[in-house]
């Protein structure tokens, strides 16, 4: 009889951030898609889309990077990962449907908190994983990035942007919590 091999036990600190943040990554996704499945249908709103398109690849690297930590490190994915993906697929849907400066500050919102998450994960475990740290800190730039491509795209010009981007980053900071538990 052959044994399994052993596999190392992830912290539950990393285990938790890795849930947490491969399903950051699929939220982002659908929501990119959200939003494209609205811009493309009008010509006026391609370049938008295009735009979109590009940073659900970048997003969608990150996801595929978070899928395989997840099999190489045992961690199991958050049970969350359906209402994720309705919640950012609407969000996107619902923040094009109010105009690019909406969607863009939609974008503003998720990726403000995220380039926060990101930073402060990279300093709690740059000394016992600096290989993590610094792919956090890679994925950060890139978060950072979509923010600044959002703000020159007009998205403190959008209507309700105060109360919008308060509602959206708030929701992101609730999927945060629920997610590293569940």
């Amino acid at each position: 009889m052959t044994q399994k091999p052993q596999t190392k036990k992830t912290n539950p600190r990393i285990a938790e951030m890795l849930r947490v943040d491969h399903a950051g990554e699929y939220g982002a996704v659908a929501i990119y898609r959200g939003q494209q499945a609205v811009f493309r249908r009008q010509r006026a709103t391609q370049p938008m889309a295009a735009q979109l398109a590009e940073m659900e690849a970048e997003e969608q690297k990150h996801l595929d990077a978070f899928d395989k930590l997840l099999i190489e490190r045992n961690v199991r994915p958050t049970a969350m990962t359906p209402i994720w993906n309705v919640a950012g697929y609407g969000l996107g849907v619902v923040t094009a449907l109010m105009g690019e400066k909406a969607a863009h500050a939609c974008t503003e919102a998720v990726e403000t908190v995220i380039e926060e998450h990101y930073a402060e994960q990279a300093e709690a475990c740059a000394t016992e994983d600096p290989e993590l740290a610094a792919t956090f800190l890679e994925f950060r730039e890139d978060e950072l990035h979509h923010r600044d491509t959002a703000i020159a795209g007009g998205s403190q010009d959008a209507p309700a942007y105060r109360t919008l981007s308060a509602v959206i980053e708030a929701g992101c900071r609730v999927a945060i919590a629920v997610t590293a538990k569940i």
